[in-house]
């Protein structure tokens, strides 16, 4: 059974799969460090897990669906201000936060001009999104790159760098069928960007849907992401970071104190290549 797209569906529907994807992670805000080119996440508002000098500090959130009407959420605004709030409280500025995806619930522009709104109270310098599925439900992104496009590339990717370590933010959401989908013009824009970096540079890359195979079941995997992490296992220090997904599968409160982190990927240095 494969799942229906969110503008062949009622707007304000969700099915179960979609529920247990994006309710884990409502207003979620996530903080993390790079230690030793190496990412360690912990949940805003608890302690992190080194006392260790990191070299990066940043925070994530996703998946407000601003606009989205349902008994999963009740007040998604109420939800991602806590958010926000808890990125501020985390004691130190984050170097950056990053939104991975699902901005909006129906990709209206007076839902991505909130969303922009209520992201200026984040206390940090920078302020980084990509895509998810919702940001494009019927206009291939168009609207979500007006607000929030500028400086990228192609759909919406892009790369930077900042304290030593790499940062790529890739768009996986907008050719999606069952699972999530680069394409080749990504393929070679990653294969470009990470080719001048030296061998021990961190990489960590942004995804909506996860690049490596969660669950593809239910989607959660990107069909053409081995190019992609054949590339990144150059690097030691390369991680895959995503949302969209409940690491779990069960039911789960949108409303709930307790709320997962990302799931990430650390690339193995080794391992099957893809055939070109």
């Amino acid at each position: 059974m494969t799942e229906q797209n969110p503008q062949h569906t009622d707007p304000h529907a969700m099915t179960r799969r979609q529920l247990l994807r994006h309710s884990a992670w409502f207003g979620a805000a996530v903080g993390l460090t790079v230690v030793g080119g190496e990412v360690i996440s912990h949940v805003a508002g608890a302690a992190p897990a080194t006392s260790d000098r990191p070299t990066l500090r940043f925070a994530q959130i996703s998946d407000s669906h601003i606009g989205f009407q349902g008994t999963a959420n009740t007040n998604v605004t109420d939800t991602f201000t806590e958010a926000i709030d808890q990125v501020n409280a985390l004691g130190y500025t984050p170097d950056f936060v990053i939104h991975t995806g699902d901005l909006t619930h129906l990709a209206t522009p007076a839902q991505f001009d909130q969303v922009r709104q209520m992201m200026s109270g984040l206390s940090t310098p920078h302020i980084f999104t990509v895509p998810g599925e919702h940001d494009s439900a019927d206009d291939g992104g168009q609207r979500y790159r007006e607000v929030f496009g500028k400086g990228t590339r192609g759909d919406g990717w892009y790369s930077f760098d900042i304290a030593g370590v790499h940062v790529i933010g890739l768009v996986n959401t907008l050719h999606a069928q069952n699972l999530g989908h680069l394409g080749q013009d990504q393929i070679d824009f990653v294969r470009t960007d990470v080719a001048g970096l030296s061998a021990d540079t961190p990489i960590i890359v942004f995804s909506h849907i996860p690049l490596f195979a969660m669950y593809p079941q239910w989607g959660w995997g990107t069909d053409d992401a081995a190019h992609v992490l054949s590339l990144l296992r150059r690097s030691p220090a390369s991680t895959a970071m995503c949302t969209n997904f409940s690491p779990r599968p069960r039911e789960t409160s949108p409303s709930s104190a307790g709320r997962p982190p990302p799931t990430r990927c650390r690339i193995p240095a080794t391992g099957p290549r893809p055939n070109r």
